[in-house]
């Protein structure tokens, strides 16, 4: 009885596993979205829904199926496991010889106590969940007296999952993003700049289920295209965590300058934001976006406080929504480490907000004088013909091309 088990992942539901009589929607969101995260993996996979997990499998390196999966949005575990028969022989065998396994590809230090948890899915099973707990238990301390047994902190919890026709065995728990399938929510499309900010709010975004576009308003012709090179990366890193979205650029110096002109002095910088959410707005809408994702929190810069952030919403013809309004710096920094972004944020660019931005921005900007700025130029014409140049391009879709799995 020396045939190993075969190697699978079993992927835990989250928020899915609560969505009552809509489940299956957004368990089919959520294995779409696997299949496009499991797109050039080489070799074969396969995906099977058990209850509220998903086994995926199949001759591709597990390490590389765990590592895709940790990416999909809205599974709360990623286990690495193996497939075997389900009779108490068969669990038996394989939990003792995982154990043995790990004692002797670590410190003595390291393997020194266990426990058995067993979840019994097929009720026809001899035992019930503790049963097994206990005679696998009993088994291994029979096979291995070495080993203790710590029900409450283990440092290796065997996790039996007891299926009709196969059981799945574990004993390595990775955590996973959590959150609702991106794309179950609806569609946004986010203001993307080149700091810290918008990405972590993206992301945030999709964890509640919105799949996103990027838009980025750099300040060309007036400021070279480092802030470009910085949001294309940006959004390729984004993608890695759905299908990828599109990523348009908008060249927005002359309409800033034109702005000046106007006479916004302190306005300056509201009135541009006032301008790039119209034009988002009507360039979401006519690609099927719900909503508008910016990285304001509240309070963090002049042109964030709460009377200019209303101010700016005014202009928005969609929902503006802020993941990040009641965040402190560090804690969107931190944030930008975990999920890869601070790298590329930390770069320096040009940002277009800094162009021809006053020595002092107004803290309360006020609708009327903004729109005595406004009335000073065609508004739906300067929209117009920022839409007409914009640059599209599809970050990282080049990594997911190729058949689904």
């Amino acid at each position: 009885m020396d045939t190993p088990g075969q190697p699978c992942v079993l992927l835990k539901h989250g928020e899915v596993f609560l969505k009552g009589r809509n489940r299956h929607r957004f368990t089919e969101r959520l294995h779409d979205n696997l299949r496009v995260a499991l797109r050039g993996v080489e070799g074969s996979t396969w995906i099977k829904p058990v209850q509220s997990v998903t086994v995926l499998g199949g001759d591709a390196p597990v390490e590389e199926l765990v590592e895709r999966a940790r990416r999909v949005i809205g599974f709360t575990h990623v286990e690495p496991a193996i497939r075997i028969p389900s009779t108490l022989d068969e669990i038996t065998h394989h939990a003792i010889a995982a154990l043995r396994r790990l004692e002797s590809e670590s410190d003595r230090d390291e393997v020194r106590s266990f426990a058995v948890r067993t979840r019994r899915r097929d009720k026809r099973f001899p035992l019930n969940s503790s049963g097994v707990d206990r005679y696998v238990g009993a088994r291994i301390k029979d096979a291995l007296p070495q080993l203790t047994v710590s029900l409450k902190r283990p440092d290796v919890r065997l996790s039996i999952a007891v299926d009709r026709g196969e059981t799945h065995l574990s004993w390595r728990r990775l955590p996973g993003l959590t959150g609702l399938p991106v794309g179950s929510s609806g569609r946004a499309l986010v203001l993307l700049s080149g700091g810290y900010d918008s990405p972590v709010a993206a992301h945030h975004a999709m964890r509640r289920g919105l799949a996103c576009d990027f838009v980025h308003f750099s300040g060309a012709p007036y400021a070279n295209p480092s802030s470009v090179y910085k949001a294309y990366a940006l959004a390729r890193e984004l993608n890695r965590y759905q299908p990828p979205g599109r990523l348009q650029v908008i060249a927005l110096g002359k309409a800033q300058r034109q702005l000046s002109v106007a006479g916004a002095g302190r306005l300056q910088v509201v009135a541009q934001r006032r301008l790039m959410v119209r034009t988002a707005s009507v360039l979401a809408a006519r690609d099927g976006g719900e909503a508008l994702v910016t990285g304001d929190s509240l309070g963090q810069v002049a042109s964030q406080t709460l009377a200019n952030l209303a101010a700016v919403d005014e202009a928005a013809a969609l929902p503006v929504l802020r993941p990040l309004i009641g965040w402190d710096k560090q804690e969107i920094i931190d944030e930008a480490r975990t999920i890869g972004t601070a790298g590329i944020s930390v770069l320096p660019d040009e940002d277009c907000c800094q162009l021809l931005a006053p020595p002092r921005v107004s803290l309360r900007a006020r609708l009327p004088e903004l729109a005595a700025v406004e009335k000073r130029l065609d508004l739906d014409e300067l929209v117009a013909a920022l839409l007409e140049h914009t640059q599209v391009m599809t970050p990282g879709a080049e990594e997911t091309a190729g058949e689904p799995a």
